[in-house]
């Protein structure tokens, strides 16, 4: 009866341990753990992606209720996934969310190592083409079909820069002041406002711009404009960070 009574317990109490919030990068999980987090959550996100453009464009013709419909599919499928991986790898799913916490903590602080980012940001990679090729693949589609739709005006490189620093900006801003329990809604939120409010639609993530531009879908990209895409959301990265260096100054003390 001790020992029933005693079982019972364990898992309540393992339960009232405090556990990461989502977004955090928790250093106990192991490695490979953690690459597997990224390699599945940015499949996931990708397939999400892809997949509800592929189905918007074969339930309507209106290319409005199509960006609706694939800007809520994404929603709520990064919401979920930030909150299921977020606890084992931090649900980054985008190398530049990687490199700015490789940076933000390189001289000792919490986040990723060199080595930690230098396998976090091929797991993204290798996620993310494999989601284009599943949701290519639930659709009928061919597995592998380079994007023809072209995104290399200026106008639609600047919209990545804005959503990409905005990213980062969110955040590092929720870390800053400790509401990183709210990223899964407030990251999904943001990604969602900026599909309407950025003229790229938000791609915002290299690791998924290089995954779609193996569908020739509503959700494509030609990998003539990647080059384009990936060094402006670069760009956002580091805008992003110096917003947060600006914004997000350490209070002082009423003495200082």
């Amino acid at each position: 009866m001790t020992a029933t009574h005693e079982s019972a317990a364990e898992p309540a109490i393992a339960s009232a341990e405090p556990q990461p919030a989502p977004g955090a990068t928790p250093p106990r999980r192991p490695l490979v753990a953690r690459a597997g987090a990224e390699l599945v959550g940015t499949a996931a996100l990708v397939a999400v992606v892809i997949g509800s453009g592929i189905q918007a464009t074969e339930l309507t013709k209106d290319v409005g209720v199509q960006l609706l419909a694939n800007s809520l599919a994404t929603v709520f499928g990064l919401g979920v996934l930030i909150l299921l991986l977020g606890p084992v790898s931090g649900a980054h799913f985008n190398p530049v969310v990687t490199l700015a916490e490789w940076w933000t903590g390189r001289r000792g602080g919490a986040g990723v190592t060199i080595r930690e980012a230098a396998v976090y940001v091929p797991s993204q990679i290798v996620g993310a083409i494999a989601g284009a090729i599943l949701a290519d693949a639930m659709f009928g589609e061919p597995l592998v079909e380079w994007s023809t739709h072209d995104r290399s005006a200026g106008h639609l490189l600047l919209g990545e820069v804005v959503a990409t620093a905005g990213l980062i900006l969110l955040i590092f801003g929720l870390a800053r002041t400790d509401q990183l329990r709210f990223a899964p809604v407030a990251v999904a939120s943001y990604i969602g406002a900026a599909y309407w409010f950025t003229s790229s639609t938000s791609f915002a993530n290299p690791a998924v711009t290089i995954g779609r531009t193996f569908s020739d879908t509503f959700a494509g990209i030609a990998p003539g404009s990647v080059a384009g895409f990936i060094g402006m959301q670069l760009i956002g990265g580091v805008v992003g960070l110096a917003l947060v260096a600006l914004i997000f100054v350490p209070g002082r003390d009423a003495d200082e």
